[in-house]
C-alpha cells in the first residue's frame, strides 16, 4: 500500500505555493524553490509524507510528531505545516551557507530551531519522535551510520524514517558535476548498500526507488509538469533508471 501511495501521491497534480514563492522570490539562495520543476518536487515528496504516516499510524497528521532533521532554508517543514503536520526543525550550528544558523531565510522567521552542535549527536530523548526525514541531509553528515544511529534512538518503535535525494552511484549529473570539480556531493550511494545500512542501524526498509534523471533545481523548463511526468516514467524503468540523481527510502524503525 505504501508504494501506492507514493506512486499515486508523485503523479497527482500539485499546484505550486504562492505564498513559498512570494516569501523567497527575491532571497539569494532559494532559487530552487521559486523554480516550479523544483518546487514540484518538494510539494509532491511532503505530501507524500503526510499521506504515508497518516496510512502507516492510522491517525491524521497533527496527531504524529515529526523531526525535519537538517532543516536548512525551512521549506520542508512549511510545506509539511501547510497540511496539518507539526514538525520540529533541527540543524548544525555552523557558518555554512546552508545552515539555519548562518542564512537570510524568510521562511524561519519567527520559528525555532533546535540547534545541533555535534555533527550527529541529537538534543532528544529516546523514542521522542513518530516520523524522523532526512531531505537530502544523510549524505552531508560526518559520520553516516553514527547519524543513522542517533536518528533511530529517537524515532519511537515502529515510527518511519525517510531518506530524500541522496544522491546515488552511477548518476550521470553527479559525475558531470564531480568532473567539474563540483564536490558538494563528495558520497554517492548504492540501493544494496544503502539497504543495508539502513538495516544495520535498525531499520527495516518498507520501500525504495530512484528518481530524478533530469536535473531540476537549476534548469527552469517552461513545460514543467510534462517534463516530471517523462522523468517518472524513465526513471522507473531499465536502463534509464540505473543513472537517476536519486535512490530514495522509506523505513521502520524496529
Amino acid at each position: 500500500m505504501l508504494r501506492e501511495i507514493r506512486q499515486r501521491t508523485f503523479r497527482r497534480r500539485h499546484e505550486l505555493d504562492a505564498g513559498l514563492l512570494d516569501a523567497v522570490k527575491d532571497v539569494p539562495g532559494h532559487e530552487f524553490i521559486t523554480n516550479p520543476a523544483s518546487q514540484l518536487v518538494y510539494l509532491y515528496l511532503t505530501a507524500y509524507v503526510a499521506e504515508a504516516a497518516s496510512y502507516w499510524f492510522d491517525r491524521p497528521a497533527p496527531d504524529f510528531k515529526v523531526l525535519d532533521w537538517g532543516s536548512g532554508k525551512g521549506q520542508v517543514s512549511y510545506l509539511l505545516e501547510r497540511q496539518g503536520v507539526q514538525t520540529t526543525m533541527a540543524d548544525l550550528v555552523s557558518d555554512h551557507e546552508d545552515s539555519d544558523f548562518i542564512q537570510t531565510a524568510p521562511l524561519l522567521a519567527g520559528r525555532d530551531v533546535v540547534p545541533l552542535t555535534s555533527t550527529w549527536e541529537l538534543p532528544f530523548e529516546d523514542e521522542t519522535f513518530d516520523v524522523s526525514l532526512s531531505f537530502g541531509v544523510l549524505e552531508h553528515v560526518e559520520d553516516d551510520r553514527r547519524s543513522l544511529a542517533e536518528l533511530h534512538r529517537v524515532t519511537k518503535r515502529g515510527g518511519l524514517l525517510f531518506v530524500f535525494f541522496l544522491p546515488q552511484v552511477l548518476s550521470w549529473t553527479q559525475r558531470i558535476a564531480h568532473l567539474r570539480g563540483n564536490r558538494y556531493h563528495d558520497r554517492l550511494y548504492g540501493v544494496r548498500g544503502t539497504r543495508a545500512m539502513l538495516q544495520e542501524g535498525g531499520f527495516d526498509v518498507l520501500d525504495d526507488w530512484r528518481r530524478q534523471l533530469l536535473p531540476k533545481n537549476t534548469v527552469r523548463y517552461p513545460c514543467y509538469r510534462q517534463v516530471e511526468r517523462l522523468d517518472q516514467v524513465a526513471s522507473s524503468h531499465p536502463p534509464l533508471k540505473y543513472f537517476t540523481t536519486d535512490i530514495e527510502f522509506i523505513a521502520t524503525r524496529g
